[in-house]
């Protein structure tokens, strides 16, 4: 399990997966998005601009990304 260490108060999904390295670029974190692939405490999440905050888990393709 990654963590990612908030700076503000929140983080947005495709920025939290760009920043764990589990997509490349904004692009292909959108299309992983848009595709159903990510799932944001269980659920699945299609909005790239979804807003992370302390305590949410991230699941895309196996792995998993604590938010703190």
């Amino acid at each position: 399990m990654q963590t990612i260490q908030l700076r503000d108060d929140y983080i947005k999904l495709g920025q939290a997966l760009k920043a764990a390295g589990l997509a490349e670029s904004g692009v292909d974190a959108k299309f992983a998005i848009q595709d159903g692939l990510v799932k944001v405490n269980g659920n699945v999440e299609l909005q790239r601009g979804k807003k992370l905050v302390a305590g949410d888990v991230v699941e895309y393709e196996g792995n998993t990304l604590y938010i703190k």
